[in-house]
């Protein structure tokens, strides 16, 4: 009965304004610029009516008036159409501007960038941290199954449909690279080109270099020789939940675990993070190289060699250049 009168006052209203020669008036005032120096966000609830949807815009300063939101909604049939979701109102948007806004549900395009080289744990937690998102995700990928990048999602969308997405993503990246893997490539599925790929990330931040480093590994896999490679000693020491907190020591390149590539020959059995793009595509385009050794350069990059006496001369001047820039 209230919604009825309420109803019927509301067409009364509208029916003065227009009968008295106000219609003019009440189109310029809903045409007019909004007095909102800055786009402002806005959440317009499901099953929020005309009413409400006006007090809101009122109380968030994006209109003056809202009877005169309710009336021209009314006029226009808007009233039926407004859709929930979240909502950037431009600086000075008219009330009819935000209406037709409201109607179109082209709403604010939200983003979240996974970084490369993120362990499933860690990823997880970014995706947690995002806001908008809401529910849980029930099934958790396993390391290297989420492909890094950044991703649009709306208000609202859930966690479970996110990550569903980078997992897609993932396994079609990998599907398109492998069917077009080189006759004789040394890798033996999928899962090994994803294993060595987040090696690869986890070993260099420098995008040119990820093709030398691929190269290097996968010499090092078709002579039979051990990887040796830091990362997967962390990620044994870690359990996967992310960065170690400190050097390697001698003693940590001896533990007992399928990832530690200082004991084990061949790649470790499954990804230790989530390799990019870039990544992927270093190990099925490596480098042309004879290499079988690399250590830091002391600039950030690596320095590579073809022998062990010319790798261990490498060794000595990245420990002496560590040396000295502690002493500092």
């Amino acid at each position: 009965m209230r919604r009825t009168l309420k109803a019927l006052t509301l067409l009364a209203l509208i029916g003065l304004v227009i009968g008295g020669g106000g219609f003019l008036y009440v189109q310029a005032k809903v045409q007019a610029p909004g007095s909102h120096d800055l786009d402002v966000r806005v959440r317009i609830e499901p099953g929020s009516g005309v009413s409400a949807i006006a007090a809101q815009l009122h109380d968030e300063g994006l209109v003056s008036n809202g009877l005169l939101v309710r009336l021209w909604a009314r006029y226009s049939g808007q009233h039926t159409r407004l859709r929930a979701g979240e909502y950037e109102v431009p600086a000075h948007a008219s009330i009819a501007q935000v209406l037709t806004l409201l109607e179109s549900g082209k709403t604010y395009v939200r983003k979240l960038t996974l970084p490369e080289g993120l362990t499933v744990t860690e990823a997880m937690l970014v995706i947690q941290d995002a806001e908008g998102l809401t529910g849980e995700v029930t099934h958790i990928p396993g390391d290297g199954e989420m492909l890094p990048e950044t991703y649009h999602y709306a208000w609202g969308d859930t966690r479970a449909d996110l990550v569903a997405r980078m997992t897609a993503d993932m396994a079609a990246l990998v599907q398109t690279q492998w069917v077009a893997r080189a006759d004789g490539f040394v890798l033996k599925s999928p899962r090994e080109l994803v294993t060595l790929a987040s090696i690869v990330e986890k070993e260099t931040g420098i995008a040119a270099e990820r093709p030398q480093v691929a190269g290097v590994f996968l010499n090092r896999l078709r002579k039979g020789m051990r990887l040796q490679s830091d990362p997967t000693v962390v990620y044994a020491l870690t359990n996967g939940s992310g960065a170690l907190g400190r050097a390697l020591t001698r003693d940590d390149l001896k533990i007992d675990s399928p990832y530690n590539t200082y004991r084990v020959k061949g790649l470790p059995p499954a990804p230790i993070a989530n390799p990019g793009r870039d990544s992927l595509l270093a190990v099925m385009n490596p480098a042309v190289t004879d290499a079988l050794y690399f250590v830091a350069d002391g600039s950030g990059g690596h320095v590579f060699a073809r022998t062990l006496d010319e790798h261990n001369r490498n060794v000595a001047k990245w420990r002496k250049f560590k040396s000295q820039s502690l002493g500092k």
